[in-house]
């Protein structure tokens, strides 16, 4: 399906796995509970929710931090970027799990959003990749829209202002128009960043990510950051890519934390991923050059974090 045919469709529509114990999460993230949800109260800079099951700890998760409709307004258009990256099924967690993007779907919509828009630019075959994370029937089933992003037709070329080597790139026009952005990464070990999670899924909104290998990565990926943040990022966390990332062998290894994390801070919630991953956040450039640029806090230490088991 090409652009012309997704705008018309739109108008008509108007709308082999080996397995670890938990990593040892740092102690000082989950050593008391804290929970409240009073209305009027300081929304904490990460929200990160353990247990329970992937509708469970989305709903847990928005009722911490308010509900979508403190970031969606009745009749706007919302965008969810998820990682569709791979022509894998869900067991392999190489993908954002569908489920969690269904029930993202339709909080969004019972917000008070008009559409629902939701899309990838996948490594693999696009449609394949679609197809067999189950995203694309479980978001539909939802009542999104989802759209290609396999052809250059659908991007459009922006300047990034301030960038330091990604001055210029190609952005899907769904990033361009949405009102609100929500960016909803899986997390996981990546065989060339190291770790994949919030900032890096965002190399899925661009046509060209040989452009981000050719320039500096861990630059690019901090500079892609500058030309639209996300309203909101979502990382699921439920099952961990150790090795074998991004894509997922029958030999990689495995963490079940059954987690999610919610944050408007891409930074800080990269941080406190790589805590999850068992790495730190210092030994991912990308995480340091976004908080030198602005974009988000990288201290542990200075996040306000809410911390629930369900």
């Amino acid at each position: 399906m090409d652009r012309k045919e997704f705008l018309q469709r739109c108008a008509a529509i108007g709308v082999g796995v080996f397995f670890i114990k938990k990593l040892q999460f740092p102690e000082h993230l989950l050593a008391q509970e804290n929970t409240s949800s009073n209305p009027g109260e300081k929304i904490p800079d990460i929200i990160a929710v353990r247990g329970g099951t992937q509708v469970s700890r989305l709903d847990r998760a928005l009722k911490e931090f308010g509900g979508l409709s403190t970031v969606i307004r009745k009749g706007q258009t919302v965008v969810i970027k998820p990682n569709i990256g791979w022509s894998q099924e869900p067991r392999v967690a190489a993908n954002t799990n569908p489920v969690l993007i269904q029930r993202l779907v339709e909080h969004c919509l019972a917000a008070g959003a008009s559409k629902v828009w939701v899309f990838d630019h996948s490594c693999d075959h696009g449609p394949t990749s679609y197809r067999l994370s189950q995203i694309e029937s479980y978001a539909r089933q939802a009542g999104a829209i989802v759209v290609p992003g396999d052809s250059p037709s659908y991007y459009q070329e922006v300047s990034i202002p301030g960038a330091v080597r990604l001055k210029k790139t190609s952005v899907h026009e769904l990033i361009l128009q949405a009102d609100v952005f929500i960016n909803v990464p899986v997390l996981k070990n990546h065989s060339g960043a190291g770790m994949t999670c919030a900032m890096k899924n965002l190399m899925g909104m661009v046509w060209d990510r040989g452009e981000y290998h050719r320039l500096g990565l861990d630059q690019c990926i901090a500079d892609g950051c500058l030309y639209r943040k996300p309203t909101l990022n979502i990382v699921d966390a439920e099952k961990v890519m150790l090795t074998g990332g991004p894509r997922g062998y029958a030999n990689s290894r495995y963490s079940e934390q059954n987690m999610l994390i919610l944050s408007r801070d891409i930074v800080a919630i990269d941080a406190v991923s790589a805590r999850v991953l068992g790495q730190e956040p210092a030994s991912f450039d990308y995480i340091k050059l976004g908080a030198e640029r602005g974009l988000g806090k990288a201290d542990i230490n200075q996040l306000d974090i809410r911390r629930i088991t369900i």
